[in-house]
């Protein structure tokens, strides 16, 4: 049996640089969102929502009702993750689902009072974020202008 080498000996570790997953700004994305659900957790858990549900209700409190299909865009989720969101959300009490009477295909979302009593009750459990001084307020601005951004150039990208 032959010891086994560390990769760097095995390969051209220059040329595999780019591969860092330090260097990823993917991977700090990524690790990002995971450290924000989990950091919410806690914060949203008295609420009785999840951060993906605590995301569509952000949305629908800025505008309800809302077809599935213009919150599927708002949040930039397809049907198939959306769905199962909203059902929950529905058998919480907290939207209703119904069909567009003028078209049958569309399916119309609205907070029951429920959902807008709820919101009062989130900006009272996200207080601690906003105060927290992990980013200062001028740098998470800038950081948010940036994902946007990002957000917006990699759409463009995936839709042509």
């Amino acid at each position: 049996m032959t010891a086994r080498r560390p990769l760097e000996e095995v390969s051209d570790a220059g040329k595999y640089e780019p591969l860092r997953l330090d260097l990823q700004l993917c991977f700090a994305l990524y690790a990002a969102s995971n450290l924000f659900t989990r950091f919410y957790r806690p914060l949203l858990e008295p609420l009785g929502l999840t951060y993906p549900q605590y995301v569509v209700m952000l949305a629908l409190w800025e505008a309800s009702p809302r077809t599935v299909g213009g919150l599927g865009k708002r949040l930039r989720l397809d049907s198939g993750t959306l769905s199962p969101l909203l059902r929950r959300l529905e058998a919480a009490g907290l939207v209703d689902r119904t069909r567009d009477p003028s078209d049958e295909r569309r399916v119309i979302v609205s907070l029951t009072p429920q959902g807008v009593a709820l919101r009062d009750r989130a900006l009272a459990a996200i207080q601690p974020l906003i105060c927290d001084p992990a980013i200062p307020h001028p740098e998470a601005a800038d950081l948010r202008a940036d994902l946007h951004r990002l957000i917006e150039g990699l759409s463009e990208r995936l839709t042509d």
